[in-house]
């Protein structure tokens, strides 16, 4: 196993997620200030994500109507699949999605990471929350780690 690979496994928090329009330069909160959310790691090569906006809406009743459905879709973002990192990188693999569009797709994340935090920032590619040509710079921090006890 990779010591880049070694240092990824287990579940990160993120702590912001910001995306620069490529064509304007402006740098914008993905879903909002503070978004909660967790990438998880494990050694059999699986991964997931998934992040919600802070301060979403709760329904009136257990089962949400037609338009608060929409709300909370639009204040989320989740998909899993497998993984494979490379020199400067990694590779996320889709196996499923909040957006069915993605499934099958290969998410490519240049990274940076001491073990404690982790950077990423995507290709350029177009944004899945507004379709505007971006790059995304993510921050996590570890919350936890795969020993072999």
């Amino acid at each position: 196993m990779s010591q880049l690979k070694t240092l990824l496994l287990g579940s990160w928090r993120m702590t912001s997620w910001v995306y620069e329009i490529l064509e304007t330069g402006e740098v914008l909160d993905a879903l909002g200030q503070n978004p909660r959310g967790i990438i998880s790691y494990s050694a059999d090569d699986r991964m997931m994500v998934f992040v919600l906006r802070t301060g979403r809406s709760t329904p009136a009743a257990l089962v949400p109507t037609s338009n608060e459905k929409v709300a909370l879709y639009d204040s989320m973002f989740a998909y899993a699949g497998t993984y494979s990192v490379e020199h400067d990188r990694i590779v996320h693999h889709i196996d499923m999605s909040w957006n069915q569009s993605w499934e099958g797709t290969e998410q490519v994340r240049y990274l940076e990471t001491d073990g404690r935090t982790l950077l990423y920032r995507s290709a350029p590619a177009q944004n899945p929350l507004d379709g505007k040509d971006c790059v995304h710079t993510v921050r996590f921090e570890k919350i936890t780690s795969t020993s072999s006890h």
